[in-house]
This record gives C-alpha cells, structure tokens and sequence, in this order.
C-alpha cells in the first residue's frame, strides 16, 4: 500500500491493473514466506534481510545514475520519522504473523488507508468529510467482526497488525508531506537505508545462522519486497489510482488463498464479513476522498 502521485498522461488502464494485481500478489508472497521465516528465526532478523536487499538493489540502481545526490533530502528528520513509522510497521506487521493468520493480519494492515482518512485532518490540515468518518468508523467495525469476542483472535495479538496500521498511516501521511520536497525515489532510498542500518545494529543479538535454503529465501523476501514497489508505482504510471484502488484489496484475496494453500487455515465466515466490511469501507474512503477533491 502506497500513496502515489497521479501522473498525467495514464491512459494504459488494463497494463495498470495486470501490474497492480501482479504486485498484490508478490507482496502477499512476501508476507506468506515471512510468516514462514519467522517462525524458524528472529524477526528482527527477517525483517533486516529485506531491507538490507532491498537497499542494496536500489543502491546497485540509483548509485551509478545519482551518486550519493540521491540521498540529499530538504527535510532529513521528517525522513527519519517516516523511516521509524516504516520500520514499526514492518517489524509489528511481522511479529503479528507469529500469531494471526495471513488473511486476518493482512485485512486488519488495511485500516491503514481509514488512519490516514481519519488523521489528515489534524495532521494535514485537510477536510475530513462525514462520508470518510463514516467509513473510518465502518472500517473499526470490521475489525471488531474479525476478532469477535470470544474467537480465536479474540487475544493481545490482534493490537500487533493494528500497531502496524497506525504505523503505516503515519508514514503515508509523512509520505504526503515529504513530497513536497523530496523526490519518490530520496525518500525510498532514505527510509530503506536508514532502517537497514538500524536493524544492522541490533540484528548480532538476534543472529542465527541461516541454511543454504533459508539464506536464499531472504535474500527472495527483499527480492519479492522490491520488484512488488517498482511495480505499484508503475501501475499508478499507466492508470488512474481512483481505477486502480478497488484492485489493491487483490491482496487480501491472495494472502488468504497462500494462508490455506501454505499454512491450512481459511477464515471463518465471521471473519469472512469482517474482512468484507474493511474491504467496502476502504473503497468507500477512497470514493469520499476522490469526490472532495473533484
């Protein structure tokens, strides 16, 4: 999930959406096979393998071309904020895998975009219609279907996906604010670079050697991470994202299908509606938003 800038000029609406489902698909990959990392090894661990490839595939990239100008950002601390909001959503988005299935923890992930409907307008200073409140509050409400009192995700470890949320509703919206000043491609490379770091730093008290095999699922996850980016923002280069939205939520889908394909669960049908409800109430945010700004 990503807040592009709509460029002008879309008019390959079908190559848009074949990239954006490709791209769901290969983020729901990403997630699946970080659920299965993580139950063999440290979190921490997983999660630093993805950025250290992910910063090191774009550095192979945009270092020849940029230099280290790619790196010069007009706002270096509100760069630092969203790469700590990035880090805390991957790292509680992760640590909720180890106990929520895909589909769920995925489908809660996606209160993200009713977060930042519910927060530009203290944090941006932009209308928050009653339509978008509406949603948002839809939106809790499927949440609240999903681990419904007295289910299986009734337990602390539901706050671990919605940590992630709030997390990732606070870098897009520092996602919005830093592109006033600085290009995609800065705040990328910043935030991927800064985390790999950090994560540098603490993974020699989480290290377990990894196997022949395990190594090279890591170095797939940041793989999977990075071509899964290039490819959402390429999809919001050929169409327009009020098209493409609906088709972000193929994530969900694919998560559940890799969750009974790869870890034999599949969602009752209360957490079915609930998925269901978050599902219409993200789109209808994403309506609400499109016709303020019409």
């Amino acid at each position: 999930m990503t807040l592009p800038t709509p460029l002008s000029g879309v008019n390959q609406p079908l190559k848009g959406i074949l990239l954006i489902v490709i791209a769901t698909a290969l983020f729901s990959s990403h997630d699946a096979m970080s659920k299965y990392l993580s139950g063999l090894y440290p979190v921490v661990m997983v999660v630093w393998a993805r950025y250290v490839v992910h910063t090191l595939l774009m550095a192979s990239y945009f270092l020849p071309q940029s230099g280290l100008r790619v790196l010069r950002s007009k706002r270096p601390l509100l760069q630092v904020y969203r790469a700590i909001c990035l880090l805390g959503s991957g790292l509680f988005f992760t640590f909720g895998l180890l106990y929520i299935p895909l589909a769920e923890n995925t489908a809660v992930n996606f209160l993200a975009p009713l977060l930042v409907a519910a927060l530009s307008g203290p944090l941006l200073g932009e209308k928050v219609s009653r339509g978008q409140w509406i949603a948002v509050i839809f939106g809790f409400i499927g949440v609240v279907v999903i681990i419904h009192p007295g289910g299986e995700l009734f337990t602390p470890a539901v706050l671990l996906p919605m940590s992630a949320a709030l997390c990732f509703s606070c870098y897009q919206i520092l996602t919005r604010k830093l592109s006033l000043y600085d290009t995609p491609i800065t705040s990328n490379f910043f935030a991927g670079l800064f985390n790999a770091l950090v994560l540098s730093a603490l993974v020699p008290f989480f290290w377990q050697t990894p196997t022949l095999i395990h190594g090279l699922e890591m170095l797939a996850l940041g793989t999977l991470g990075m071509t899964a980016h290039l490819l959402l923002t390429q999809s919001f280069r050929l169409a327009a994202p009020a098209l493409l939205a609906p088709f972000s939520y193929c994530q969900i889908v694919f998560s559940g299908m890799l969750g009974w394909l790869l870890f034999d669960h599949t969602p009752d049908l209360a957490s079915r509606i609930g998925i269901a409800i978050v599902c219409a109430s993200g789109l209808a945010a994403a309506w609400q938003q499109r016709k303020s700004r019409a």
